[in-house]
């Protein structure tokens, strides 16, 4: 089976699930060393980019399987998960795992845990009411991190750092075709119009009333220029590289979390390990359930010459926002100080973790596809790419900015 192959079971997962399971068991049994009597695929909101589920043995054991699908991946080997159990992650480790191209995955013993993913979406739908426990836990998690992050400090040459598999988050997906095929000659549906990509990227922006220094173009060329691995040598840390709530479980008795999926660990920036928390954990419900946020989402833009302006209400609930400012305040604040005591510190850290947040919002998911987002979310998420990337010029800030501000 190819990645193509993959690529299409992830695809399918939400419209086919009994092809879907069809197609992985006759996978499994072509590649596990045992024999699988049924596979049940779970598709789940969070599943953006992988697959994932239940397999049952010929012998009747119940196992949790997830395989990470990453179209124009350049990286051959992933889920170095031995790596992030030597650092002292707590992290569930597979009973069976494959790296080859295109049978990329990890089998682990059947666990019932909530990922935080749901446990945060519970509460900000008011399923759940204890949302002061969850942010403890994740606040007591964060300063565990912190703690991994001191003691695997250590500098890296642009040479390595560029072999490890997190720049296919980032870089690979800016160069390697993701953003070509996403958006090159694309036409985007807004709400109550449509426009060319190409003339969309080269308009400055203003949203709520803040004016931003960069079109969606000089993103992309800053971000090119920024996030490529063998610019120069980088600080590096011992990361899981994906961490975002999806791949990580509360084990509520304990009040801990634990970490599974390790695709993308490794040694790399410590910047580009927080990015995906950072983004996806506090601003990007709208990704995950389009429908849902376009529903109650007020969005209105208006092309004025050279600019758009948005207006919309979209913030992050409560929770999520809590749990920003404590993954800033535990991690990246006394992660910047040791850095500087260390003359460590890159003068551009701020350029560089924002053009890494951008990536999230714009190439994680394909916002021209009008099959997946609706027009107002498909402008929230360029709305959304311009302020996790770009600068404030005026007063006025952003969430994300007026919280960096902050830690510095």
């Amino acid at each position: 089976m190819s990645d193509i192959e993959l690529q299409q079971i992830q695809a399918i997962q939400f419209s086919d699930r009994a092809t879907a399971n069809r197609l992985l068991k006759d996978f499994f049994n072509a590649n596990l060393p045992f024999g699988v009597k049924e596979v049940t695929v779970r598709p789940l909101a969070v599943s953006l980019n992988s697959i994932n589920g239940f397999i049952f043995t010929e012998e009747g054991e119940k196992l949790f399987f997830k395989t990470h699908v990453e179209p124009q991946s350049i990286i051959d080997e992933y889920y170095n998960s031995g790596i992030l159990a030597e650092a002292g992650y707590p992290v569930i480790q597979p009973i069976f795992s494959s790296t080859e191209w295109g049978k990329q995955l990890l089998i682990y013993k059947f666990f019932d845990s909530p990922s935080l993913f749901n446990v945060i979406r519970d509460l900000e739908t008011n399923k759940r009411t204890d949302a002061e426990k969850i942010v403890d836990i994740q606040q007591e998690a964060d300063e565990q991190l912190w703690d991994i992050y001191l003691k695997t400090l250590q500098s890296l040459t642009a040479a390595e750092h560029a072999k490890v598999p997190v720049h296919q988050l980032f870089y690979h997906r800016l160069t390697g075709g993701r953003f070509t095929s996403f958006y090159q000659n694309k036409e985007i549906i807004l709400p109550g119009e449509k426009i060319d990509f190409d003339r969309l990227a080269q308009l400055k922006w203003v949203i709520n009333g803040i004016e931003f220094k960069h079109t969606l173009d000089e993103l992309v060329e800053l971000a090119i220029q920024y996030l490529n691995p063998s610019s120069q040598d980088t600080s590096s840390v011992v990361g899981h590289g994906d961490a975002h709530n999806g791949n990580v479980f509360i084990d509520e008795q304990n009040k801990s979390l634990v970490y599974f999926d390790p695709a993308f660990a490794g040694r790399h920036s410590p910047f580009l390990d927080l990015t995906k928390p950072l983004f996806h954990n506090v601003f990007a419900i709208w990704m995950y359930f389009p429908q849902e946020v376009a529903s109650e989402l007020s969005i209105q833009s208006k092309i004025q010459e050279n600019t758009i302006v948005v207006e919309h209400n979209f913030v992050p609930a409560k929770v999520r926002i809590d749990i920003l400012r404590s993954k800033l305040e535990r991690v990246l604040k006394p992660l910047l100080k040791e850095l500087k005591a260390r003359n460590l510190l890159d003068d551009r850290w701020r350029e560089y973790l924002k053009l890494a947040l951008f990536c999230c919002p714009f190439l994680t998911m394909n916002l021209s596809d009008s099959n997946k987002f609706p027009p107002e979310i498909s402008l929230l998420g360029f709305a959304m790419s311009v302020e996790m990337g770009s600068t404030n010029t005026g007063e006025k800030r952003s969430l994300l900015d007026s919280e960096l501000d902050k830690v510095i």
